[in-house]
């Protein structure tokens, strides 16, 4: 009896070491949005954009060639999400703008067009989940808004004021 349970007890050991070789996929997320007041940052007047197009893509760093890509869209509250499976230790990946439903809001901002996220165990980064910079488009015509909320968001005193 007693070599059974210590055949169990070696068994359920072995298979937790192997459980806990397995490789825990990556989450990497972020927001797509529409610059209403086209410039270059998010505002109170910043909407954000269900069903655009986001890709995520990894390139080798020696020569710049696609190695990893994939797509998705954001849900009804601007945000997307990629499981990525494997380790990208020596490439750099991006997460980059393709296309926007909205058709008064299809410019890529190019300040804001891609956002680098680092997709690999070899980092200081802690744990598996991945935050990108928020993404946007600009608005075709900024809302007329917009003067009077640059002038809070640009100037300093009203900032230290709060």
């Amino acid at each position: 009896m007693l070599k059974w349970v210590g055949f169990l007890l070696l068994a359920m050991l072995s298979t937790l070491a192997m459980a806990r070789n397995l490789p825990q996929p990556y989450h990497v997320s972020g927001k797509v949005y529409c610059d209403t007041c086209r410039c270059g940052f998010e505002t109170t007047a910043t909407t954000y954009i269900p069903g655009a197009t986001v890709e995520l893509q990894c390139r080798d760093r020696s020569d710049a060639r696609l190695v990893y890509s994939a797509r998705t869209k954001t849900n009804k509250k601007g945000t997307y999400k990629f499981v990525v499976k494997t380790d990208h230790g020596d490439q750099y990946c991006d997460v980059v703008l393709v296309a926007s439903p909205w058709s008064h809001c299809r410019t890529p901002d190019p300040g804001r067009s891609r956002s680098r996220v680092v997709v690999t165990n070899y980092s200081d980064i802690f744990g598996h989940q991945r935050f990108a910079n928020a993404l946007g488009f600009f608005q075709d015509q900024a809302l007329p808004l917009c003067p009077e909320l640059l002038k809070y968001y640009l100037d300093d005193q009203a900032y230290l004021d709060e």
